[in-house]
């Protein structure tokens, strides 16, 4: 299968396209400047805007599936996140690429009360401005005919920990729960390979060897 990836330059990106790979899949990593990741050398490295439809179909022509680990902390969230949906979904569309992985955030899943988590008490208001942002970019995505998946962290990422090579989807969120990048891109790749979730959010979660799946 071939596989583009866009944002492949961050740590959810590098992971995804590392699982790529080990799967045996073709990858294109789509960064702003390929200068700057001369260490992606398993993968086609191409320079690439997310927020460009006509860029985003030049570079996703002749793939088969699109991953999207992109972010611009540099460009307010609501503009970053609605600009990238929208072009996203006129670029695969373009590009005949019919089905779309998304990284997301947990504040969006909801919490143990049912509603977001980040309309929940006590949820941080520094963090609130990045999650509207994404939360806009999901309605782009629900406003537009495209097969997507919008896969979240259902806490955190482990920034230190080791790939034990399994998952499981939450129920809900939980700020105490962690992840490792290289067990959430085994979801992000098991939802190209073997779909499940369609024009869904999904929150996945460590699994332990003795948490049932």
């Amino acid at each position: 299968m071939n596989i583009v990836v866009f944002g492949a330059g961050g740590r959810a990106g590098r992971q995804a396209v590392a699982e790529a790979r080990r799967r045996g899949h073709q990858v294109t990593a789509v960064v702003r400047d390929p200068a700057r990741h001369g260490d992606l050398t398993d993968a086609r490295t191409v320079a690439g805007d997310v927020t460009d439809a006509r860029g985003v179909a030049h570079v996703a022509a002749g793939h088969d599936a699109a991953l999207s680990a992109a972010v611009d902390l540099s460009v307010p969230p609501y503009d970053f996140f609605t600009t990238s949906a929208r072009a996203l979904a006129t670029g695969l569309a373009q590009a005949g690429v019919r089905r779309l992985v998304v990284v997301g955030i947990a504040s969006v899943l909801p919490g143990a009360s049912g509603v977001p988590l980040m309309d929940e008490p006590g949820f941080p208001s520094e963090y609130r401005p990045l999650s509207l942002g994404h939360a806009a970019g999901l309605d782009e995505l629900r406003a537009r005919d495209l097969d997507w998946a919008y896969v979240a962290p259902a806490g955190d990422f482990d920034h230190d920990g080791t790939r034990c090579g399994r998952y499981r989807i939450a129920d809900h969120a939980d700020p105490t729960s962690r992840i490792t990048y290289a067990d959430f891109a085994l979801a992000l790749l098991d939802e190209i390979d073997m779909p499940r979730h369609h024009r869904a959010v999904v929150g996945v979660r460590e699994q332990s060897p003795t948490t049932p799946s």
